[in-house]
């Protein structure tokens, strides 16, 4: 049976799995790189670190399977979607550190173009909101604040691009210089219901259109790598998606009404729509999900800033907790979350919110709250912002949405799956397999490569899950989400 090797390129680690063809995990790894801060609500990334960082997972993994490689078809890559970097054209080497997703550096570029009435043109072309959470604020950020980039960009001698790119064109030694449609379409300078890079959103963004790379289908190949000689040979690379979409394709997602959500760092809900473009009415953006054969298909989507990076904060800045494993036991052992609630607006709020000048507050306290009480309101936070999403969908498509595909690490935590499933009032069926963003880019990955012919093959794969139903009764479901409601009203 023939093998495939996925890079997952997320924005805490890098990790490589090795699948067979039906989905089956053989050997994993994972290594984490730095978050730089260098001021109050910038992110950053040393994209030469995470350049080194592939290299080190690819090389451990194959070091371990030598005897299988020759079995090895190609190697696929999912990755964090919306960050972005410059690099130089010729030797691929970043001139700047990659600007996260979370960066919210371009915030008041945002409130200008919204000011200025661009706002309906920008989401009828993208599907996204004016946010500073997607790519092009930052870059028109870029130029304005460094010169000599901007002059290399302008000149070709430097290129743009989102994980994907950067890493394609050092695995190719700079022969390929290209993207996929779903990292392309969060960049918000890409039409979505046209497919292409727009000129009117790049001129509004000042960025040259020759800095941005050919656009592929996810199936289609990208070149071969022998990832700087730790293959003996070649490999292709084939099945190339942004992060939360491959998810969304490892789920099955495939016809409208399906919808997952990508528990992580942020958490990603996806709701296919089918195969028309249209703009939501409410707070969701539209998603391209992917292309297939020419065909796009669209997803509703509703981004939630922090999730699992909630409880990485009452780790890392409080101290609050020793480790991420510690916070279930935590929260079952109070009864509830003794009227606190976190509201984790650390980068604002996005869906359905959209407002970047929220900051993040506890409210509730009093003399009877104890530490387990703040780190139990920790982890329903993440479940209260998908209740919003799920709320704000629902009432977008007209679809009742009573099942839920789930996916990720914090997936392992039994507390908030429940607790997910009681505020939703929607059925959650967990992958068993955590890695299902690198397992959506490796089934793309078998398409590309022929060694699946169709998504019917492919839904056909055998998939596990757990299911986690609602339990808790509806009014208290209501005092719990009233409060919530309440809380939030009090950081817009």
């Amino acid at each position: 049976m023939s093998l495939i090797l996925a890079i997952d390129q997320s924005t805490s680690a890098t990790k490589a799995v090795l699948f067979d063809a039906k989905g089956k995990v053989l050997d994993k790894t994972s290594r984490s790189h730095r978050q730089i801060y260098p001021q109050p609500g910038w992110v950053e990334h040393d994209a030469e670190e995470i350049w080194r960082n592939v290299l080190a997972v690819i090389r451990e993994i194959t070091g371990r399977n030598r005897q299988k490689l020759s079995r090895l078809a190609g190697l696929s890559l999912s990755n964090q979607r919306e960050t972005v970097v410059v690099f130089d054209r010729k030797t691929g080497r970043p001139l700047h550190n990659a600007i996260v997703w979370q960066c919210r550096r371009g915030v008041a570029i945002c409130q200008k173009l919204q000011q200025r009435g661009h706002g309906p043109m920008i989401r009828c072309k993208t599907g996204l909101m004016v946010d500073t959470y997607f790519s092009a604020s930052k870059l028109k950020w870029l130029m304005a604040e460094k010169p000599d980039l901007a002059a290399k960009l302008k000149s070709g001698e430097a290129v743009i691009g989102t994980i994907d790119t950067y890493l394609i064109h050092r695995f190719t030694h700079g022969k390929v210089f290209a993207t996929d449609f779903t990292n392309a379409s969060r960049t918000m300078l890409f039409d979505v219901g046209k497919l292409r890079w727009d000129a009117q959103l790049c001129k509004l963004f000042n960025v040259p259109m020759g800095a941005l790379p050919e656009v592929r289908e996810s199936a289609t190949r990208y070149g071969e790598t022998d990832a700087n000689g730790i293959f003996a040979k070649p490999i292709p690379i084939v099945g190339v998606m942004g992060d939360s979409q491959a998810s969304l394709f490892a789920q099955h997602c495939y016809r409208p009404g399906a919808a997952k959500a990508t528990f992580g760092t942020g958490t990603s809900v996806l709701l296919n729509i089918g195969h028309k473009f249209h703009v939501s009415e409410r707070g969701a953006v539209t998603a391209l999900a992917w292309v297939w054969r020419g065909q796009p298909t669209y997803a509703f989507e509703g981004i939630i800033n922090f999730s699992a990076a909630t409880i990485e904060w009452l780790k890392n800045q409080l101290g609050m907790i020793q480790s991420t494993g510690e916070v279930e036991k935590l929260a079952r052992s109070v009864a509830d979350n003794g009227g606190v609630y976190l509201v984790p607006a650390f980068a604002g709020l996005s869906a359905p919110y959209w407002s970047p000048d929220a900051r993040a507050a506890i409210v509730g306290m009093s003399g009877f709250t104890k530490k387990e009480h703040i780190v139990r309101a920790a982890q329903e936070a993440i479940a209260y912002q998908i209740r919003d999403v799920l709320d704000m969908m629902r009432q977008d498509s007209n679809i009742k949405l009573r099942h839920l595909h789930a996916d990720g690490g914090p997936t392992r935590n039994q507390f908030i799956m429940q607790f997910t499933a009681d505020i939703t009032g929607a059925e959650l069926k967990v992958s068993d397999v955590a890695e299902s963003s690198a397992w959506g880019a490796a089934m793309m990955g078998l398409l590309g490569l022929g060694l699946c012919k169709s998504l019917d093959e492919l839904a056909a794969l055998p998939r596990d899950s757990k299911s986690f139903k609602p339990k808790m009764k509806s009014t208290q479901v209501k005092q719990f989400h009233d409060g919530w409601l309440a809380a939030v009203k009090r950081v817009l």
